[in-house]
């Protein structure tokens, strides 16, 4: 099975870059959208189906922002719409699908970058989050877990540790929700494969980042430990321009 998560930025921009021929030649069987920014209607779904995806979404109350949507090859037989959590579902944070062997979850972390406010929002839904899934894993023992969590881990996963060490996405407090949360029971799949800096999956628009790989890893596929025996390969995919993050693969037996 072939999963990727990708924070598109807006899916109507992403298609009028390629989006659509890149999908077609990556050929994914599940593939898990952030920000999305658009209902289907807006969208039109006939290309989606024309490659032979299901396609759920659930896209925020507010128009033109946030949203997550599942696209797969194979009809889920379940599909679950948010977290019951209504001012977390008005923004459109969660979709999980449920298949015959696990259960692959969309999920878009807010970002606290906008000031203080949305930083304790964010801080709250951490915490908040943990909660769900712990609950979830009392029913769902096979949790993959795809998404832009907005937090970098380690100093491994940020171009610039020092300069970024107060900054919303790096705070020592969002680092230490995620090691929790991993140390909870989930595989960081990426790296799982690999040790090597200067991986990322997002990058500013600002000052020519992408270009000079200056960028932030903070999109994952969290599995759960129990599928540890099945993982077979994660990578980054930067060559794909579509958004200012870029996709995240794993591919599981």
């Amino acid at each position: 099975m072939k999963i990727i998560t990708y924070n598109v930025n807006g899916i109507r921009a992403a298609m009028g870059k390629g989006f659509i021929k890149w999908l077609q030649e990556t050929d994914p069987d599940v593939i898990c959208l952030q920000e999305i920014k658009a209902t289907p209607e807006q969208v039109g779904v006939f290309e989606f189906e024309e490659l032979g995806y299901k396609h759920y979404w659930y896209p925020a109350q507010k128009k033109g922002y946030s949203g997550v949507a599942i696209f797969s090859k194979k009809e889920p037989n379940k599909v679950e719409y948010g977290c019951g959590i209504k001012a977390y579902d008005d923004e459109g944070r969660i979709i999980r699908a449920d298949f015959d062997d696990v259960s692959i979850m969309s999920v878009y972390h807010p970002s606290g970058s906008s000031g203080e406010e949305r930083q304790a929002f964010k801080m709250q839904w951490l915490s908040d989050f943990q909660q769900y899934i712990n609950e979830l894993k009392k029913t769902k023992q096979k949790l993959v877990l795809c998404g832009d969590y907005n937090v970098c881990h380690k100093a491994i996963d940020i171009h610039n540790p020092v300069s970024n060490a107060k900054t919303s996405g790096f705070l020592p407090e969002e680092r230490e929700w995620m090691e929790n949360f991993i140390k909870s029971g989930f595989i960081d799949t990426f790296r799982h494969f690999n040790k090597d800096p200067h991986h990322y999956s997002w990058w500013s628009y600002r000052a020519n980042s992408r270009e000079k790989n200056l960028g932030w890893r903070i999109d994952y596929n969290m599995v759960d430990q129990n599928l540890e025996k099945r993982l077979k390969r994660a990578v980054i995919l930067p060559e794909a321009k579509h958004s200012d993050h870029c996709p995240v693969l794993l591919e599981l037996t």
